[in-house]
């Protein structure tokens, strides 16, 4: 069995947001209906995705579009042919990075200090009549 990192790109197809107890045979036998398949790769650290090598291109391009957005294991997969290129910078599908939690930022202007500013009072309903 060779890495998933040296299959061939053209039969390789990457799929994503996958449960977390989503079995190797689960996807053989989802994906073998297109085509023989060639191997199947199921990350578990961090799980969510899988690698399935077809022996046939257009295979791999007939899964692609009968499976994606549909739902497999559980849950709602993302299925396309894979680029080859590692999805760890953060880069997402749009080819924008996707958002990371940012951490709050203040002004580098200085604010007034609350005796600088005119103090507002707020108005009861009483005040209004």
């Amino acid at each position: 069995m060779s890495r998933y990192r040296e299959w061939d790109l053209s039969c390789k197809v990457y799929v994503g947001n996958l449960g977390s107890s989503t079995s190797k045979y689960e996807l053989e036998s989802a994906f073998s209906k297109f085509g023989p398949l060639r191997d199947v790769w199921v990350a578990r650290n961090p799980p969510g995705f899988a690698f399935i090598e077809f022996q046939d291109p257009r295979d791999a391009e007939d899964a692609v579009r009968a499976l994606d957005g549909t739902r497999m294991c559980g849950t709602r997969v993302r299925v396309e042919m894979s680029t080859g290129r590692s999805r760890r910078g953060g880069w997402g599908r749009s080819g924008r990075r996707s958002p990371t939690p940012r951490r709050r930022s203040y002004s580098r202007s200085r604010s007034r200090s609350r005796s600088d500013s005119p103090r507002r009072s707020r108005s009861t309903s009483r005040d209004r009549r």
